[in-house]
């Protein structure tokens, strides 16, 4: 977790490690110098790769846009939303949007 400060990443501890499934083969978050340092200067980059799997630039797996009301990500939190599936470790991204509207 790179950024807890979110409606999407608030509960959890900024710099958690998670883990959640992946799905998309080849697929990677790739942009220019001046874009990555961007998203880095503006605190919109929501998840890093522990281990980068596919080679995303600066090891991304999470964005926000300028505003962080919008999110997007490689992993898949609602594969990881119950014990029954292996984890329930994205769980708390649900959480953070069902916090936010109460």
């Amino acid at each position: 977790v790179s950024n807890n400060e979110s409606l999407f990443t608030k509960k959890y501890d900024n710099q958690e490690i998670i883990n959640m499934p992946i799905a998309h083969k080849q697929g990677n978050y790739f942009a220019d110098e001046l874009l990555l340092k961007e998203l880095e200067d503006n605190n919109q980059i929501a998840f890093k790769y522990l281990d980068n799997p596919n080679g995303s630039k600066f090891d991304i797996a999470g964005i926000f846009n300028d505003k962080k009301n919008i999110l997007g990500m490689m992993p898949h939190p609602e594969r990881a939303s119950e014990k029954l599936l292996g984890s329930d470790e994205g769980l708390n991204i649900f959480k953070s949007i069902i916090s936010k509207m109460a």
